[in-house]
């Protein structure tokens, strides 16, 4: 059961309103994190504006789900990397088994992912203060500094949705059952 109150269109506070209409007719089910993210205007008006910010980077469609799924998965956010990994699979049109490596923070066998992967990991790591080895490899994968500045603001995304819905403790809606996960243990 989720922590904070889950709103629907009518439930809502008015200021969240047209970003819940805008989330269920761009997903065709309002997703317990923006249900979740109405209880502040602010908060879900940031998400979604971001958000769209974010699908205009230079970076892929790919790219930015491996941001966002090494992100989630880092952050232990299980909502999000359900949510991604059907972005992944479905819109990407990634292969299940790349998509199963992303989710486990594993190396990736397309070189130039992998290498968005690596520096993502890094980026959250040093929270941006990747070293200059760091750097010259993301760049010599076929990057530029847009590239990495791009790594930064999906990182940010990421953060504020992980952060509310692990705060949040959403449950997964229905929609997203199929690609459940959950993170593992973390050795002391």
């Amino acid at each position: 059961m989720s922590r904070l109150p889950l709103h629907t269109l009518e439930t809502a506070p008015e200021a969240s309103r047209p970003f819940l209409e805008k989330s269920l007719a761009a997903n065709g089910f309002l997703p317990n994190l923006v249900a979740s993210l109405a209880n502040a205007p602010t908060a879900l008006e940031t998400y979604l504006s971001v958000g769209a910010i974010n699908g205009r980077a230079s970076l892929t469609l790919a790219e930015r789900e491996v941001v966002q799924i090494t992100a989630a998965g880092i952050h232990g956010c299980g909502f999000c990397v359900a949510g991604h990994t059907a972005v992944a699979l479905k819109k990407a049109q990634l292969p299940e088994a790349l998509v199963n490596d992303i989710r486990d923070q594993r190396r990736l066998s397309d070189a130039k992912l992998d290498a968005v992967a690596v520096f993502t990991r890094a980026v959250i790591a040093t929270r941006g203060a990747v070293s200059d080895a760091e750097f010259t490899d993301f760049k010599s994968a076929g990057f530029d500094d847009a590239a990495a500045l791009e790594v930064v603001l999906g990182v940010s995304l990421a953060t504020l949705c992980n952060f509310a819905n692990n705060l949040s403790q959403n449950e997964l809606n229905p929609q997203l059952a199929a690609y459940r996960w959950e993170p593992k243990e973390q050795a002391a």
